[in-house]
């Protein structure tokens, strides 16, 4: 996880694109700055990032399904419960399952975990686009590369 850049999801664990899901792991870093006031003496992820990294993961998924076709940018929030503090040095398994893909929209139902212990969840709703900009989908396959996304699996025959 590199909070820095906003990239927070460190591995795919799976990806299961006839079930729709994908799996996914973060490590919450052991230190970084956003801890010194987030807060003090009681450092904890924000939830607000946690949400983030169940997007991206969502993110991940939808990528698959369609392709890489068409880009998921996050458009509503829905449902999403805090259901315990994620430390600092933790590693969460975030799993995501696509409920719809229709009408230029997607929407999938996420749960982040530490161990068995469910952290977050929430209902997200993506807004699908061609990709803006080549450059972006260029550094989309280089991001999916790192993070060990199964490009054979997408590959048209």
């Amino acid at each position: 996880m590199d909070l820095d850049y906003f990239k927070l999801i460190d591995r795919i664990v799976e990806l299961n694109l006839d079930e729709k899901k994908i799996v996914v792991e973060a490590q919450v870093p052991a230190a970084h700055t956003i801890f010194e006031g987030h807060f003090p003496g009681f450092p904890i992820m924000p939830g607000v990032l946690l949400t983030e990294a169940m997007a991206q993961s969502s993110g991940w998924l939808i990528l698959g399904v369609l392709k890489f076709e068409r880009m998921p940018f996050l458009a509503i929030i829905k449902e999403s419960k805090m259901r315990g503090f994620v430390s600092p040095g933790s590693v969460l398994t975030i799993e995501a399952k696509l409920e719809h893909e229709g009408s230029g929209f997607a929407v999938t139902k996420v749960k982040a975990r530490i161990g068995k212990d469910l952290k977050c969840s929430a209902e997200l709703t993506f807004g699908l686009t061609p990709f803006p900009d080549p450059s972006l989908r260029v550094h989309m396959d280089a991001m999916a590369n790192k993070i060990g996304f199964p490009l054979q699996a997408i590959t048209h025959d």
